[in-house]
């Protein structure tokens, strides 16, 4: 049985037509592959880290954040959404901690500076609003 490679242009596409969730399932799992293809031999923790790293804020979460920060900048939020938004950016700074907590013991484990390791990994600040 014959099987014709995909052109990138339709994988993209097909990519985007996902769902939120699933598309950031599929992007997760499209690092973590890149990166054990670029690494002779990960280890399981390694492996873990880099999941971990490479996830993104849950996909609901980030649209709530969204709409929130719309409202405020349109002087339109109310008391409680802002206190919602307030406790969704602590929420986000700990996601974030997190995150850096895991870059920093992926470096230490392969023995890079911290900035080194995030240029390996091809990561850029990730904005939340």
């Amino acid at each position: 049985m014959s099987t014709m490679p995909i052109r990138t242009d339709e994988l993209l596409q097909a990519a985007l037509q996902l769902p939120p969730v699933e598309w950031e399932q599929f992007v997760t799992r499209l690092f973590t592959l890149k990166a054990r293809e670029r690494a002779v031999v990960l280890s399981e923790r390694e492996a873990e880290l880099l999941s971990q790293i490479y996830q993104g804020l849950p996909a609901a979460m980030q649209q709530r954040l969204n709409e929130l920060i719309e409202k405020r900048q349109a002087y339109t939020i109310t008391e409680t959404e802002l206190q919602e938004l307030l406790t969704l950016t602590d929420q986000v700074e700990l996601f974030d901690a997190a995150r850096l907590g895991r870059l920093i013991e992926l470096a230490h484990l392969r023995q890079v500076p911290l900035q080194q390791l995030i240029q390996q990994l091809g990561l850029k600040p990730v904005p939340h609003d």
